[in-house]
């Protein structure tokens, strides 16, 4: 785990700015810590299977994905797209969309532990539908 100095008091900016400069699965760990900590503060009776739930329902595409994913995207708007680059994105678009399912799967898992429904469990977490749903 890569140290980063800091003050014994910190700003929230200068909090950030030491965020910013943690390595990629570092920052995912972080990440993860800190949606669990806030999950513990929101509802100190999260049992231990919730918490996992809330960390993966918070976890986000890698950014290497996210990132080339975003990239296809933008080109095939423009109609710049290869042929290559349109197979690889109906490769990463499956991969994407499986990613999604997994999360709503955890959601609908955590809605049925809290005996709610889904869409008031993702309105109590902040969750909006997606545009394109």
């Amino acid at each position: 785990m890569a140290m980063i100095p800091i003050e014994a008091q910190l700003t929230v900016k200068q909090l950030l700015k030491a965020v910013e400069q943690m390595p990629q699965r570092e920052l995912d760990q972080f990440v993860e810590r800190v949606v669990a900590l806030r999950a513990g503060q929101r509802a100190p009776r999260l049992s231990p299977k919730e918490s996992e739930l809330l960390v993966k329902i918070n976890q986000s595409l890698p950014a290497d994905l996210q990132r080339l994913y975003d990239e296809l995207i933008a080109k095939r708007r423009e109609s710049a797209l290869s042929e290559a680059e349109y197979d690889e994105l109906l490769r990463l678009t499956e991969q994407v969309e499986a990613f999604d399912v997994k999360r709503v799967e955890y959601l609908a898992e955590l809605a049925r532990s809290r005996k709610t429904t889904l869409r008031a469990l993702m309105k109590d977490l902040g969750i909006k539908t997606p545009a394109y749903a």
